[in-house]
């Protein structure tokens, strides 16, 4: 059989601890198949250069088969040259008692100037994942200054929240992670992020279907700390480690770009967050919005047709406006 022409995947911010436990997931083949050879573009700014140098020499000495050649730059129009897959990783990050606007501050001028690039020298294929926070409104900025490449190669990393759930989920009801199904991430990956376990299933050996509901048996706990949990969880990770989710990060941020390259499985939808047309459940067009969808060919499309109960509306209604607020503060900072 001959072998498959390799695709370009850029990932910034190389010099990272995201994108060290990341490199090793997409040169193994977790990410776009274990038959795929891939060109690994590393972006970083310059002062990193040189860790980004001893990256490159790890991944040298791992003796990946699928790696066919690494770029190292500090530039985005040679980072993102002829991309197929983008992720935007690099990004400064959460600290201790920062608050969200002070990310927006610092981190829109970084997706303006890689939206621009992106859009002058990438694929017009290319499937975007932002992963530096505010990653949904990032995404947004990204994609404003990329007016060539369609609105729906911007995505939004909400994989790890949709993990973070399932996991919580998994050890409450006494299963395992894999049994857990279309748990919903719904929004912001913040505080106000609505984790909705309302269409979500526990299935069993022999195929037999469970509402997490049932399985659970505990809905003031589902309403309640559950929620908390996962909208807390990155603040408690940084405040356990001093540092916020790096190799966790980094296997969601597989887990979507997989999903995204292969598909989703019948019956079964992830959540990401995607541009939103002022269509699906009543949220207001122009804002990039974690909802469930499904995958065919690369091709991502909302679920629709999710009965919303008067509970997770009035928790979506928050977040949407967070975000709307979010898109005002950015695009004034990016004028």
């Amino acid at each position: 059989m001959a072998q498959k022409e390799p695709i370009n995947v850029c990932v910034t911010g190389a010099a990272g601890q995201i994108a060290y436990s990341l490199l090793p997931l997409i040169c193994r083949g977790n990410v776009f198949g274990e038959d795929q050879p891939v060109n690994l573009h590393l972006l970083d700014i310059t002062p990193m250069m040189g860790t980004v140098n001893g990256v490159i020499m790890e991944l040298s000495d791992c003796a990946f088969e699928l790696v066919n050649k690494i770029v190292a730059t500090d530039d985005p129009m040679v980072a993102f040259k002829d991309c197929d897959a983008a992720m935007l990783v690099g990004a400064m990050p959460r600290r201790e008692g920062m608050l969200r606007k002070d990310l927006l501050e610092k981190n829109a001028g970084i997706f303006k100037v890689q939206g621009a690039a992106l859009d002058k020298v990438a694929k017009k294929t290319v499937r975007v994942v932002v992963v530096g926070n505010p990653a949904n409104t990032n995404a947004l900025v990204t994609s404003e200054f990329a007016p060539s490449i369609p609105k729906s190669q911007f995505t939004a990393l909400t994989h790890l929240d949709q993990s973070r759930a399932r996991a919580m989920v998994a050890e409450r009801a006494g299963v395992n992670t894999s049994q857990v199904k279309n748990v919903i991430i719904w929004g912001n990956h913040s505080s106000t992020q609505y984790p909705d376990v309302e269409h979500a299933v526990i299935v069993s050996a022999d195929g037999a279907r469970t509402s997490v509901k049932k399985a659970v048996g505990d809905e003031a706990w589902l309403h309640g700390d559950f929620i908390k949990a996962v909208q807390t969880r990155g603040a408690a990770v940084i405040k356990a480690r001093k540092l916020s989710s790096a190799m966790s990060a980094a296997k969601a941020v597989a887990d979507h770009m997989h999903v995204w390259w292969h598909g989703t499985k019948e019956g079964e939808f992830t959540s990401m967050g995607v541009m939103t047309d002022g269509s699906k459940y009543g949220i207001n067009a122009g804002i990039v919005f974690s909802m469930p969808v499904t995958i065919k060919d690369g091709v991502i499309s909302v679920v629709e047709g999710l009965e919303i109960s008067d509970f997770s509306r009035d928790k979506m209604r928050a977040t949407e406006h967070e975000l709307q607020q979010e898109r005002e503060t950015a695009l004034k900072i990016v004028q």
